[in-house]
C-alpha cells in the first residue's frame, strides 16, 4: 500500500498467532504473515508481500512496512492513523510475481473505517525482487 496512513502513533498490536490472519488467506496469523513481520521467512511472491504488507498495516507492523518498501520510495517513516480501522483486502488481480520473476503487479481493494466512515483504497501496485526479496515500489490509485 503506497501512502503513509497516518498522523503519528504506534499502530494497533498484532493479532495473537492462533487469530485469522487478516490477509484473507483463511490461515492462522502465526502460520501466515506473522513470520515475515518478525523476519522469520521471506514472501515467496508478490502477492504474499503485498498480503504482509496489509496485515501489517492491521497489526501495525511498522517496521515491516518499512524494510518492504524499495529504498528508492521509501518514507522516512511508517506513521498510523488510531482512527483507520481495516476491515478486509480483495485481490482482484495479479501480474507476474510468481518464483522466478523479478516484477509483479497486484491490484487490490482494501475496506477500511475511518473518522468519516467506510471506504475503499483501490491499487494497483508494483513489485520488485531486490536481493532475492520482493519490495514493494508504488502504486496508483484506482476509482
Amino acid at each position: 500500500m503506497s501512502g503513509v496512513f497516518g498522523a503519528g502513533s504506534a499502530g494497533p498490536a498484532p493479532p495473537g498467532d492462533a487469530a485469522r490472519c487478516p490477509c484473507g488467506s483463511g490461515a492462522r496469523y502465526g502460520a501466515c504473515c506473522a513470520p515475515l513481520h518478525r523476519g522469520e521467512a521471506r514472501a515467496p511472491t508478490a502477492e504474499a508481500l503485498m498480503r504482509a504488507r496489509y496485515s501489517a498495516y492491521v497489526a501495525g507492523e511498522a517496521d515491516f512496512l518499512w524494510r518492504t518498501w524499495h529504498p528508492h520510495g521509501r518514507p522516512e517513516a511508517i506513521l498510523f492513523d488510531p482512527a483507520v480501522r481495516w476491515e478486509g483486502l480483495e485481490i482482484l488481480e495479479v501480474v507476474d510475481g510468481a518464483e522466478g520473476d523479478r516484477e509483479g503487479v497486484v491490484e487490490f481493494r482494501a475496506r477500511y473505517r475511518d473518522a468519516t466512515g467506510p471506504a475503499v483504497l483501490w491499487e494497483r501496485s508494483t513489485f520488485m525482487l531486490r536481493a532475492r526479496r520482493w519490495m514493494y515500489v508504488d502504486g496508483e490509485f484506482r476509482g
